[in-house]
């Protein structure tokens, strides 16, 4: 069972070798700073907002919806 924020660093490891990108690309293409996005993935980030969480996924070209369109967001799979 994985927090929210491991979740979401999980969703990105997982979207960033899918498209093949870095997360420097990443992060040149939502406008968060790559460090930022670094502590997200590392979670060092307690909370994460969803406006952030909607910068990753437009750094995607996707949707929030489709970003968080996984499994790994399924309820019974978070600790909430």
């Amino acid at each position: 069972m994985n927090s929210v924020n491991r979740a979401v660093a999980l969703r990105i490891s997982e979207l960033l070798r899918e498209k093949n990108m870095t997360q420097y690309r990443l992060a040149m293409n939502n406008g968060i700073s790559h460090s930022t996005l670094k502590n997200i993935i590392h979670e060092t980030i307690k909370d994460n907002l969803l406006s952030t969480t909607i910068k990753i996924a437009g750094g995607f070209d996707m949707t929030v919806s489709k970003f968080l369109d996984s499994p790994l967001f399924h309820e019974e799979n978070l600790q909430i």
